[in-house]
């Protein structure tokens, strides 16, 4: 333990790497928990939300691309063999240690984006009709060429539908994915013996025993 106190510490992450997760945990929750009115409609407080989260999405991708050395993509873009091999260690109970992202940390933040994604634009495209937030009028070019036979029969319907199931299932796969990350955020504090969640407050981490 003594060892571990006397080896220095490291920045690893930057102020927008550490908030940017928070905020998003946030926006994520409200949307979730405010998806629907009692008329069956979106409420404001979620397409308020939702709105946030595309906002915070995007200002990750894009600090993916031209942030600090261990938020950009680069620096933890594994192959699937790489991430296959870090599994078949954590089974064995002798993972390596990474100073930034882990294989299957990594894998988790590319698999959230995506769906995140992917939730926010087909929000607007199933919801975007309701009128409702400042992107309310935007989003009408939006439905206009994609459910343009809506208002003339069964089929537009169904396929408004679809996209807004497509909606409610990307969001509950958001929070299967939240939930078994923070489950591998306690594991890897367990096996490393360091607390991750301190680390994403302070941006710091010992050094000495990463790969």
């Amino acid at each position: 333990m003594s060892q571990a106190i006397d080896r220095p510490w490291v920045k690893v992450w930057d102020p927008l790497v550490r908030v940017d997760p928070w905020g998003l945990a946030v926006a994520f929750v409200v949307a979730y928990l405010s998806a629907e009115e009692e008329s069956g409609g979106p409420s404001q407080v979620h397409v308020w939300s939702g709105y946030a989260v595309g906002i915070i999405v995007a200002v990750r991708i894009v600090w993916g691309l031209i942030g600090s050395k261990h938020a950009r993509f680069s620096d933890f873009a594994f192959s699937p063999i790489a991430s296959a091999r870090y599994v078949g260690d954590l089974v064995h109970g002798h993972a390596r240690r990474y100073l930034g992202h882990n294989p299957i940390g990594a894998a988790m933040v590319f698999a959230l984006l995506v769906c995140l994604s992917g939730a926010v634009v087909t929000g607007i495209m199933a919801k975007g009709d309701a009128g409702k937030g400042s992107l309310a009028n935007v989003t009408g070019l939006v439905m206009t060429p994609a459910f343009a036979e809506a208002d003339e029969g069964a089929g537009g319907e169904k396929a408004k539908g679809a996209v807004g199931g497509l909606h409610s299932a990307l969001a509950n796969i958001t929070l299967g994915l939240v939930v078994l990350h923070i489950l591998g955020v306690g594991f890897a504090c367990s096996m490393h013996r360091e607390n991750l969640v301190f680390a994403m407050v302070t941006g710091r981490k010992r050094r000495g025993d990463e790969s």
